[in-house]
């Protein structure tokens, strides 16, 4: 194994800011879309319902297919996934921006899906072997930080493209960026270290993991609606037999696509468990918040989108922070300390008085981005260093796959509590839900403050 780098050269910045430039794009183009979905309703003739599948087709497939990405990073090298990603991507967002129906656009919308699970699958991955190992808590808050902000910031870059020009240009923006990440990305990312371990890739393991996830996602979506038809209850039992054959095959593979292996380590499979109820958190609050902020407190929507931009400047400032100290401090301790913080400020929002000043909620939305962006960059370390360097691949899926199963699982808690109450009280009734998977994400991480970390190499 090559012995780890002390100091960066300038192609090592560039290395990174290709992966960041890349993973951006990835997890902007999760949100951008959603204000521009009545234009595209409109000038597609689709109803609400059918619009919304532009952005769930997306994180659809991304959810489907992120782990298979993951085993081909780790067989084939994160870097030749990585960069195939981009072009991949690149080349859905032309797609996307020269559609004329609604089912190019959606076709458009998968490829687009399948480049960004290239990137999102290994992006640590590359982050961890970019870093040095002593570092490796500064490169993950960056990228956390990159994460969070691309996340939240997608409505306010959609409203700023739409105010001048067409919806077409939400995609146009991204090839520009896509062909200069693939340039720097083909030129200066590194090549996977040695590995001891020969596999082949499973074909039939890759197949069941789509359909285990995807019937998931699809269960999750229409339980979520109220959806207790047949047709739902027969997805479920889909789910169930698949997925039991699917985890019974993983346990006999030596390196499974689902890492049943890296699950058998305490520090990462309690870090993934509050990854994916952090998430879930976060996810419940960002779709209640809107709602609790125009109908409880009265705002515009204008307004409550100037408010709403505390959260991710605030991660800007923790993520980094957090980065710094998790080299020299427990992450299950950092981790905890953050998810209080973020249930904290979750819980100051839900007591806002009908009279709350602009001022009163940017400070409480302030304290939940801190506390969350505190939070993500040593869960984040957790995850991929507890694992075996060969086995970065399998990680950095496994984070990413967390995030997405919690925003999932948030989005579904929310709507039930938009269905079981009246907009009002639901609004209220989903931010107490997100404070308990906070507490509950903030106990999983205490556990882990009796785990270390291994030592780096």
């Amino acid at each position: 194994m090559e012995k780890p780098k002390e100091v960066f050269e300038m192609k090592h910045y560039m290395a990174v800011v290709a992966v960041l430039l890349a993973i951006s794009m990835s997890v902007l183009d999760g949100t951008i879309m959603n204000i521009a979905l009545p234009t595209l309703s409109k000038d597609f003739g689709l109803t609400p319902s059918n619009s919304i599948w532009i952005v769930n087709g997306y994180q659809l497939v991304i959810t489907m297919t992120l782990l298979i990405f993951a085993s081909l990073g780790e067989i084939h090298g994160y870097r030749k996934v990585f960069v195939s990603g981009i072009v991949v991507f690149t080349i859905g967002s032309l797609a996307s921006a020269l559609s004329q129906s609604f089912e190019m656009l959606m076709v458009a919308r998968a490829v687009q899906g399948l480049g960004a699970a290239s990137v999102m699958a290994v992006n640590t991955a590359l982050i961890r072997i970019i870093y040095p190992p002593q570092f490796l808590g500064r490169g993950m808050g960056i990228n956390a930080m990159v994460i969070s902000v691309s996340a939240a910031a997608g409505p306010s870059i959609a409203g700023s493209i739409l105010s001048f020009a067409s919806w077409h240009w939400l995609f146009v923006i991204n090839v520009p960026l896509g062909i200069l990440a693939f340039i720097i990305g083909y030129k200066l990312l590194p090549h996977n270290p040695p590995s001891t371990i020969s596999r082949r890739f499973d074909g039939f393991g890759a197949v069941a993991s789509a359909l285990t996830m995807g019937l998931l996602i699809f269960f999750l979506d229409g339980f979520s609606h109220d959806d207790r038809g047949s047709f739902n209850w027969i997805t479920l039992a889909f789910f169930l037999i698949i997925g039991t054959f699917y985890i019974r095959r993983e346990i006999r593979t030596d390196a499974p696509i689902l890492p049943i292996d890296l699950m058998r380590i305490p520090m990462f499979s309690l870090s993934v468990a509050t990854s994916i109820a952090s998430f879930g958190a976060q996810m419940i609050a960002l779709l209640a918040l809107p709602f609790f902020l125009q109908n409880a407190l009265h705002f515009s929507p204008v307004m409550i989108g100037v408010m709403l931009t505390a959260w991710p400047v605030a991660t800007i400032v923790a993520a980094p922070v957090s980065g710094i100290l998790v080299e020299r401090v427990n992450p299950g301790l950092l981790g905890t300390i953050g998810m209080i913080i973020f249930a904290g400020g979750l819980y100051l929002l839900f007591l806002l008085p009908d009279t709350a000043s602009e001022w009163s909620i940017i400070w409480r939305l302030m304290v939940c981005g801190f506390g969350f962006g505190f939070f993500q960059t040593p869960n984040n370390v957790a995850i991929v260093s507890s694992a075996p360097q060969q086995r970065s691949g399998a990680a950095s899926g496994m984070l990413g796959i967390a995030r997405m199963l919690g925003q999932t699982i948030g989005a579904a808690i929310a709507a039930m509590m938009f269905h079981a109450f009246a907009d009002l009280k639901g609004s209220r009734e989903a931010l107490l839900a997100a404070i308990g998977c906070a507490v509950v994400a903030a106990l999983v991480s205490s556990i882990r403050m009796t785990q270390k970390l291994p030592k780096a190499d």
